[in-house]
């Protein structure tokens, strides 16, 4: 007799039934290029290996004025499930992700920042504290902000957004229909 499949995992894989979810990544660093964004070429590239689509990539300075619009064109964006931001995270005067992905969301899903500070403090101890990483809801789509370092990107991709996906847009899309 098989045992009865727990109920979380009912959950993440009845996402799989809206296929490829549409991916756009936006990069906020000052010193980076297309060339030489290490974190969201990874991005990309985990995304089609997990078998998704990136619909829109955009690499701007970490500056509300730039970060702003091009969050708003990837919420706009029919073709976006999911938006995940790289760069910008961290406590220095120049790191102006946190605040403006805030300013955008409807919901946070405040246990991805907890996750993500509980894996990376595993990795890089007490420093961990440092990173703002967050998520959340917004206009319908799901938005995760990771810090800029390819590995704590890796961590978030790998442990917790790729494996969460399409439960989460599952979720979002079954209460949208009622």
């Amino acid at each position: 007799m098989n045992a009865p499949v727990p109920s979380f995992q009912q959950h993440e894989t009845s996402g799989t039934r809206y296929g490829p979810l549409g991916f756009a990544v936006l990069t906020m660093s000052d010193s980076r290029t297309p060339e030489t964004d290490a974190s969201g070429q990874f991005i990309q590239e985990a995304v089609a290996a997990a078998g998704h689509r990136v619909v829109r990539y955009s690499l701007v300075k970490d500056d509300p004025a730039q970060i702003k619009p091009a969050l708003e064109a990837a919420l706009a964006d029919p073709e976006t499930a999911v938006i995940v931001t790289n760069g910008g995270t961290g406590i220095s005067l120049r790191d102006n992700a946190y605040e403006t992905v805030l300013g955008v969301l409807d919901k946070t899903l405040d246990g991805f920042g907890e996750l993500f500070r509980m894996l990376s403090y595993e990795e890089i101890g007490a420093a961990a504290m440092l990173s703002r990483a967050v998520g959340g809801i917004a206009r319908g789509k799901v938005l995760f902000s990771l810090p800029g370092s390819t590995n704590a990107v890796k961590l978030g991709m790998q442990k917790l957004i790729l494996p969460q996906a399409g439960h989460l847009y599952f979720e979002l899309q079954k209460h949208a229909q009622r």
